[in-house]
């Protein structure tokens, strides 16, 4: 597969989830770049804004397996990876496996539940395999996080760790849809009863396991230059020298970006990444990396104002 087929492989997806989805094109196109640079995706949004259903969509069109935690206060680490059971039968131990053995998870309200059962998916999220009673099982090579968090409703809530919010390749807002979108969503949906299902809405599998994996393939040869490398490592380096910003984005974060700038651009049809790959993608990839310092929060900034301050001042190669 080449770059060319990669594009129209993408415009497939985002053809089929819009069926059902309305609106929400950067938040699919985000999706579909942390699939094929193997990342993984945050996104926060106020209740009601489909970011459940538009996951559903996603695996529904990719053919992924998926899977759904429903993260609670009570939940513990053994409910999302599976534990083993003496079986007396058999006088021996089996695995009951836990909803994390799928390729697309679905995370939904991952800040409800305590820090040590968030911690259940740092290994699978990294490592992509889980380790049950010392030893490791691997999860698929395809394996994906998509979690969601309310911003509004903090009562009861665990703010992710930041070595947790570091193994996410992209944090998405998710703004409440225009007055014609959401128009569009009442005609679609307020003549229906229950819940609207993908399948009923006409959503269909486009693409298969060959070419997921062809894809991913032809993303790998997609040409970083030197001179992005540079612009990637000066933009990165800037949050850690900004007086805005207490702590700024990790190695981790500068590796992933020139990933997803690849990505980024093969989802284009190119075979070779731009700066504007870079500056697209460096709000999602950076806002939940870095932490605002005392004097800027007093100053009432946000991290994406920070940003996107340092997207502008930085040196973009011609």
């Amino acid at each position: 597969m080449d770059v060319a087929e990669v594009k129209a492989l993408a415009d497939k997806v985002r053809a089929e989830v819009g069926k059902a989805i309305v609106g929400q094109a950067e938040t699919i196109d985000l999706m579909l770049v942390a699939l094929f640079a193997r990342g993984h995706v945050l996104l926060e949004g106020p209740p009601g804004v489909a970011k459940t259903f538009l996951a559903q969509c996603f695996a529904t069109t990719l053919a992924l397996d998926f899977g759904r935690i429903q993260f609670t206060p009570d939940l513990m680490p053994a409910d999302i990876i599976g534990t083993n059971v003496f079986n007396f039968q058999t006088s021996s131990f089996s695995l009951n496996e836990g909803p994390i053995f799928c390729e697309l998870l679905l995370a939904d309200e991952i800040n409800r539940t305590p820090p040590k059962t968030q911690a259940a998916l740092l290994e699978a999220m990294q490592e992509r395999r889980v380790t049950i009673d010392g030893q490791a099982r691997p999860l698929s090579d395809r394996f994906m996080v998509v979690a969601t968090q309310n911003p509004l409703e903090q009562q009861g809530t665990y703010p992710l760790p930041e070595a947790q919010l570091d193994r996410f390749l992209f944090k998405q807002v998710l703004a409440y849809p225009s007055r014609e979108e959401e128009r569009r969503i009442v005609q679609a949906y307020g003549a229906q009863s229950g819940q609207a299902e993908p399948a009923a809405l006409g959503v269909q599998r486009v693409v298969t396991a060959e070419m997921l994996a062809a894809a991913v393939a032809a993303v790998a040869e997609v040409r970083l230059a030197d001179e992005i490398v540079d612009y990637v490592l000066e933009l990165v380096r800037s949050t850690r020298e900004t007086a805005d910003l207490q702590s700024g984005a990790s190695p981790r974060s500068a590796a992933q970006l020139a990933l997803a700038a690849r990505a980024r651009a093969a989802l284009d049809g190119r075979d070779y990444a731009i700066p504007d790959d870079v500056k697209a993608l460096a709000l999602p990839a950076l806002q939940h990396r870095v932490i605002l310092s005392p004097a800027a929060e007093i100053d009432g900034r946000r991290a994406e104002q920070v940003i996107a301050d340092l997207v502008e001042r930085a040196a973009a190669p011609r």
